[in-house]
């Protein structure tokens, strides 16, 4: 966030911390940034597969709710209709191609909604817009010149995002209206925000100032493992990964592209790997695509019900 290089004993966690750097600030309007999972649910619990995490990322948040009050037969129809919706060029099949689509296309709604939440609460005098002054008096209260003597760390990260929101002002009227804010609160989803999320992953690491991004700057500190005292394992695999993925044209640094495509990849990585996974499940012929029947007659990889739903049939229970 705004503040200093926070490093933890999961590497991808405390970069993401890093690059997605209002973390702070909303925090403060008690509102998150997102790290763009799929779904709210853990992929595994105790190493087995949760079905919950696919039912989200294939339905969206809500929309798998209101599976788990359906009854198997129910889920089943609703899967049936919802099939061609997915299937873009109408052959009849779901390709990973539109599997992947459909999974961005969930997550994106999500985003948007959540989004759509904060704008409200940001829009004071509610006229479908949000000025800097409006953001600033939500987010931080009033702000004396005192506050940025006393800390410079604060001062530097209601600066950075003056400047992001100046950046998401693409008409340059002073103020937000909700596709800005977008940008605003998630540049990452923006190519038109690109340049400034770069510009604000190097101001955080890149120490020598040189503009680009050495390995040790990419790992920051990772520290001793406490019950070792040795490197945290964590280090050889983000060495590998920072001279095999990252690190593209392989000059021993990242460049300005190189980090563009780290912090906003063009096909990210938990959606290709939820695309595969629902494929590679539910494909019975395994010729590669899903036909309609081969999703309805797996609809608890999909979808929930009342049946597949236990916590649901608990509850129920309970209220009883």
């Amino acid at each position: 966030s705004g503040g200093p290089h926070i490093r933890s004993s999961q590497p991808e966690m405390s970069l993401q911390v890093v690059l997605l750097l209002s973390a702070v600030l909303i925090a403060r309007a008690d509102v998150g940034v997102h790290d763009h999972d799929l779904s709210d649910e853990p992929h595994y619990k105790d190493g087995v597969h949760n079905t919950e995490y696919d039912h989200e990322a294939f339905l969206g948040r809500d929309d798998a709710a209101e599976f788990d009050e359906l009854t198997p037969e129910e889920s089943k129809a609703r899967l049936r209709k919802l099939v061609p919706q997915i299937d873009t060029n109408g052959d009849g099949f779901v390709d990973g191609d539109e599997m992947r689509a459909w999974l961005a296309k969930q997550l994106r709604k999500y985003i948007y909604h959540d989004v759509e939440t904060q704008f409200e609460s940001n829009d004071a005098d509610k006229n479908e817009k949000v000025t800097w002054d409006e953001f600033v008096n939500t987010t931080y209260g009033y702000i004396e010149e005192e506050d940025f003597e006393k800390d410079p760390q604060f001062q530097q990260m209601v600066n950075r995002d003056k400047k992001r929101f100046h950046r998401a002002d693409l008409d340059d009227d002073k103020a937000l209206n909700k596709d800005e804010y977008i940008h605003f609160i998630h540049p990452e989803e923006s190519p038109d925000m690109a340049d400034i999320v770069v510009d604000e992953s190097l101001e955080d690491m890149d120490k020598d100032k040189d503009g680009f991004l050495s390995l040790e700057e990419y790992l920051g500190d990772p520290g001793l493992d406490p019950d070792t005292g040795e490197l945290p394992a964590w280090v050889d695999v983000e060495n590998k990964t920072f001279h095999d993925i990252r690190d593209l044209n392989h000059d021993g640094k990242m460049d300005r592209d190189e980090i563009r495509e780290w912090i906003m990849p063009t096909a990210p990585s938990h959606v290709h790997d939820e695309g595969a996974h629902l494929i590679e499940q539910a494909d019975t012929d395994k010729d590669g695509k899903l036909s309609v029947d081969e999703i309805v007659d797996n609809h608890d990889l999909f979808a929930g019900s009342q049946m597949t739903d236990y916590g649901t049939l608990l509850k129920k229970h309970e209220e009883l």
